[in-house]
């Protein structure tokens, strides 16, 4: 990952990886705004899923698009697929990052 991408994806990230003309796509990006703006705990970070990012997509198995990734420093430690309605996805955040601060204490 080069450090441009480094800085990218500091910190905890909810990752959005969307495709051109995927109605689902652009149906769960303003969900997703709303749920990471109201959070102080992890950033969103959009990556459209291109030839420009094609090393990234392929790193992170990436096979369908909408896909959701939360990250670590670029490390993913979840991932789900599809549009999610806004309730499940608060529930989704919550219940992975709660995981991911239990592993990151042992």
């Amino acid at each position: 990952m080069t450090e441009e991408r480094k800085k990218q994806f500091a910190g905890l990230c909810c990752v959005e990886l969307s495709g051109e003309g995927c109605a689902s796509c652009v149906s769960l990006m303003p969900v997703l705004h709303s749920v990471i703006s109201a959070r102080d705990d992890i950033r969103l970070v959009h990556v459209e899923v291109n030839e420009e990012n094609k090393d990234l997509v392929l790193g992170w198995e990436v096979d369908r698009v909408p896909t959701v990734l939360l990250t670590d420093n670029g490390a993913i430690f979840a991932r789900c697929h599809g549009f999610q309605p806004e309730e499940i996805l608060e529930l989704w955040i919550d219940a992975k990052l709660e995981e991911h601060k239990k592993e990151k204490k042992d």
